[in-house]
């Protein structure tokens, strides 16, 4: 009889303890890779991309596969359970585990063999599906399963969930992929698994001859089939003989780890085209889906309304397919997806062959999984059943039912997946903070794990059973099936020491949710977090683990994580700070709360480059997140010095300005600035910024003469004098006036002194002094309700913005001002449509700083430029200064890389007589600084055309030309 779990009464986790010092130490000696029991590690690895979390002991990242059998020698002998980790993106909580972690992805990354005549690939576990598929790439290959996670999962964790992907009607699961397997038991034991070469350890084949008749019968037909073990892999008829790769493929880590794979290649189209359906609903494009395989396609993905933004720009419907054709030119491959779309029944359709539009359909798909945790009224949404799978014949008829059971229940969620399958994602807005909401989690959960296998389907589809489904799995198979998973697991692990309490004997789909550990009141902060309803808890739970903030380059314009792609940590990644700042909140792990070192020292490589904010799916702020644990950490006490002297800059620079000659004199002295720079906390390898001679604001009011601020006209221009504008680069400031009263016939009036947007005491945390700065700029600005101000340095504007009106949130003058902000170029759209600015015809280069991108946006920016004759796009990521970050001591090294990742090769790239573009100035000061090379603001470039025009113009006199 298989095991029975009851409802539980109390599914608070069992308080984390220590590592034994003896298996600590058996292990160092043991091992030549490095292992980490503190804090810090453990608090990283509690959590996968699940509802569930588990403190493990420490963090192992072994060097290859003997440490792998060593690791595993002492823990067993020291009955210490593994889980073994790559991406840390599982759904299903099958990445976490409370003894030691082994993280695959540090050293074990390496393709070891790459055969294009043989189609196959020999890699290590860790290594990036990414990685894999570039490489493959030159030969026409690819490897087929391909989840939305492509550019952080690893291979190893794709085998053991037996991951999908869109791709999957064309090139199946990674079963279907893999030919030959490396793994390790529990002990250290070595087995190699190739079809036709045994069953696996002793036993299991008597196992399998004991109980043909109940493999051969107890499995649905489909093809999204993983929960599981897929013991009918073994049976004698299966076609090639017994498979025990296929076997072990979707184990979740509880047979043995894979210390290298030998996975199948398949040949990738050599052109592609989109066909986007719409359908009334998603039950119509459901029931649309099986009738476009006969077609075969590539994909056929599915999604609804819920799911997507207004701008997105689909056809008509309520739900889509997306469903992708391939040929061997462009135009086979349209006309492949023309007949698709002429056959398909939609409401409407286009057919999509530019590259650039592709993507950008296929990051609304991909992205699913982080943007589905947000309900269009901003509420949190959850995993919990995330991807079962029917038959695709009966894929409309589930959909409907699972509404209805959602409705009935009162919960809301948006499903979407992968139609062509039956496989079904979806994230619901379960209430897992209160006793009242797990239960109606749990019932919810049985309930519809009855519903799909009534319509013939598996539990998961393809993130595997883990905590979320494994202990459902009986209604799936019946007692004497998952008996013989049981029986299964033992031959394999007999001590239980792989990941236990997942998929054999699990753990209670409702314990050790992740939830429950935090607190249950809002903590006292100073942010508004008005996404979050003003609940600091509420705002760190965004981070739902899907680790886009893992990837090793940043992609277009994108900017997240730099500081990730520089060190390869993870506690430097988005994610990474947001578990150890749950982990915080929670006290057991990190248990000195906002005094944390662990958090401080996470944080203080966080660049608040912004970029978290707009590329992250579900829009973790971390730099908005640092800001209030600065402020926090360091309330009452002591500051680093680089707090006082950059954090404070608009004081210093104010109270610099009568004596700028004789200070850049001194600056320029070694000895003084090497004095200065100790003191300040200054980074020893930086140049000190020249200090303007005369400001911004005063060259204004010398050629305005004295006058008043007034802005009830329309005829003037509110121009905000920034504080690297006013004192560091003045030469923006008169630019953009020359540019503004050009194109507008505007007047730009001397701006009333003392303004600043607080951004540099942001920035380091001092949000007691940002709202006093705050206020006396809305006292002393006195904007007009829908007066646009324009702001040129879009740190500041990006501050104005949204760090303004959340730090002051019950002040309406606040909301008011962050509303009127406008960039230089949004601002010509805006107030100077007609206006045509002079050509110059040339190529650009450069950055759009990150800010720009995260908050502002550059729309505006890539108009005026597309208008000037400046071609070739700017780069994403980000400069590496990032205001006082690139400054501060010891942060050169990552500085450096980050500027070296995309700024640096494309500027030094750039051909002669291309423009460089930065209009930050934290941006310009790294191009100086690093490559020598003057960067400026797009006002300069336009303000020197239009003087070069109107030069032009005089030369050639009203005759038009000599």
């Amino acid at each position: 009889m298989a095991e029975q779990h009851r409802p539980r009464t109390d599914t608070r986790p069992a308080a984390p303890r220590a590592a034994p010092p003896a298996f600590v130490a058996a292990l160092r000696s043991a091992v030549r890779g490095t292992s980490d029991f503190g804090a810090a590690a453990r608090a990283l690895t509690t959590m996968d991309a699940s509802n569930y979390r588990r403190v493990p002991l420490g963090v192992l990242a072994p060097r290859d596969a003997d440490d792998i059998a060593a690791a595993l020698a002492v823990c067993r002998d020291h009955g210490v359970p593994v889980v073994a980790r790559g991406g840390g993106t599982s759904i299903a909580g099958q990445a976490t585990g409370t003894g030691l972690v082994l993280d695959l992805t540090r050293h074990l990354r390496t393709i070891l063999d790459l055969d294009p005549a043989a189609r196959t690939a020999v890699v290590q576990p860790g290594v990036i599906l990414d990685d894999l598929r570039a490489a493959a790439a030159p030969h026409g290959l690819t490897f087929g399963p391909d989840p939305s996670t492509h550019s952080r999962c690893t291979l190893g964790g794709m085998i053991g969930n037996n991951s999908c992907g869109a791709h999957s009607v064309t090139w199946g699961t990674t079963a279907d992929n893999v030919r030959k397997l490396s793994v390790v038991r529990y002990g250290g034991e070595a087995l190699y698994l190739e079809q036709g070469s045994g069953e696996g350890p002793e036993g299991v084949g008597a196992l399998v001859a004991a109980h043909l008749a109940l493999l051969r019968t107890g499995y649905p037909g489909l093809p999204r089939r993983i929960s599981g073990y897929a013991l009918d892999a073994l049976l004698p008829e299966h076609p090639g003989g017994p498979d025990p790769v296929r076997a072990f493929c979707g184990s979740e880590g509880t047979l043995g780890i894979v210390t290298e794979a030998t996975v199948r290649l398949v040949e990738a189209p050599r052109a592609r085209a989109l066909a986007v359906l719409g359908y009334a609903d998603e039950s119509a494009a459901a029931d649309a889906a099986p009738g476009l395989l006969p077609y075969r396609p590539l994909t056929v993905e599915g999604m609804a309304a819920d799911l997507v933004t207004a701008s997105a720009g689909l056809p008509r419907g309520a739900a889509w397919l997306f469903v992708e054709t391939g040929g061997d030119t462009p135009a086979e491959a349209r006309a492949h997806a023309e007949r698709v779309l002429r056959g398909a029944g939609a409401v409407d359709g286009a057919v999509v062959t530019d590259p650039a539009g592709q993507r950008a359909l296929w990051r609304i798909r991909e992205d699913a999984a982080g943007t589905a945790t947000r309900m269009p009224d901003g509420s949190e949404a959850w995993p919990g059943w995330e991807d079962c799978a029917v038959p695709p014949a009966r894929l409309g008829a589930y959909l409907r039912d699972f509404r209805a059971l959602l409705a009935e229940h009162g919960l809301r969620g948006t499903p979407y997946g992968h139609f062509g399958d039956g496989c079904v994602h979806v994230r619901i807005d379960f209430d897992l903070m209160t006793d009242a909401g797990v239960a109606r989690f749990r019932r919810f959960s049985e309930e519809t794990a009855s519903l799909v296998v009534a319509h013939g389907g598996s539990l998961s589809g393809e993130h595997g059973d883990g905590q979320a489904r494994a202990e459902l799995l009986t209604r799936m198979y019946g007692d004497e099936l998952v008996a013989l998973f049981h029986r299964f697991k033992d031959l394999w692990d007999p001590d239980g020491g792989l990941n236990p309490g997942i998929l054999a004997r699990p753990a209670p789909l409702d314990a050790n949710l992740r939830f429950a550990v935090l607190p249950k009141r809002p903590v006292d902060v100073e942010f508004g977090y008005p996404q979050d309803g003003g609940d600091f808890a509420g705002a760190v739970r965004r981070c739902v683990g899907v680790a886009k903030c893992r990837t090793a380059e940043a992609s277009g314009a994108g900017v997240m994580c730099p500081s990730f792609r520089a060190t390869g940590e993870e506690a430097h990644s988005t994610r990474g700070r947001a578990r150890l700042l749950h982990e915080m909140l929670a006290g057991e792990v990190i248990t000195d709360g906002w005094r944390s070192e662990e958090v401080r020292d996470a944080l203080d490589l966080c660049l608040s480059c912004k970029g978290c904010r707009s590329d992250c799916p579900v829009g973790v702020d971390m730099a908005t997140y640092k800001a209030e644990f600065l402020h926090q950490h360091y309330r009452g006490r002591l500051r680093p010095a680089a707090h006082y002297a950059m954090g404070r800059l608009p004081q210093w620079l104010r109270l610099a300005r009568p004596f700028a000659r004789p200070l850049n004199a001194l600056a320029r002295l070694r000895p003084l600035a090497a004095l200065a720079k100790r003191l300040a906390g200054i980074a020893p390898e930086r140049t000190i910024p020249v200090l303007a001679t005369e400001t911004y604001s005063r060259w204004l009011r010398r050629r305005q003469g004295k006058g008043t601020y007034v802005l009830s006209t329309d005829r003037v221009v509110a121009l905000w004098a920034d504080t690297f504008t006013e004192h560091l680069s003045p030469q923006v400031g008169r630019a953009a006036v020359r540019v503004l009263e050009e194109a507008t016939g505007r007047t730009v009036l001397p701006p009333p002194r003392g303004l600043c947007c607080g951004l540099t005491y942001v920035s380091t945390g001092q949000l007691d002094a940002a709202r006093r700065v705050m206020r006396r700029t809305l006292d002393r600005l006195h904007l007009p309700p829908g007066h646009p101000l324009v702001v040129l340095e879009p740190s500041c504007a990006a501050t104005l913005r949204t760090d303004l009106p959340e730090l002051l949130p019950d002040d309406p003058r606040a909301a008011e001002l962050a509303a009127s902000v406008r960039t230089f170029a949004q601002y010509l759209e805006e107030y100077a449509p007609d206006w045509a600015p002079p050509r110059l015809d040339r190529p650009a280069a450069g950055q759009t700083h990150c800010h720009q991108h995260a908050v502002l946006g550059d729309a505006a920016e890539r108009g005026l430029r597309e208008r000037m004759g400046l071609t070739g796009e700017l780069s994403g990521g980000c400069c590496g200064l990032a205001g006082n970050f690139g400054f501060e001591k010891g942060h050169w090294e990552v500085s450096v890389a980050c500027a070296e990742e995309r700024l640096l090769p494309a500027v030094r790239n750039a051909e002669p007589g291309t423009e460089l573009l930065a209009d930050g100035f934290s941006c310009r000061t790294q191009l100086d600084q690093l490559a020598g090379r003057r960067a400026r603001h797009l006002a300069e470039v336009v303000a020197e055309a239009i003087e070069e025009a109107a030069a032009t113009a005089v030369d050639e006199g009203p005759g038009g030309g000599a």
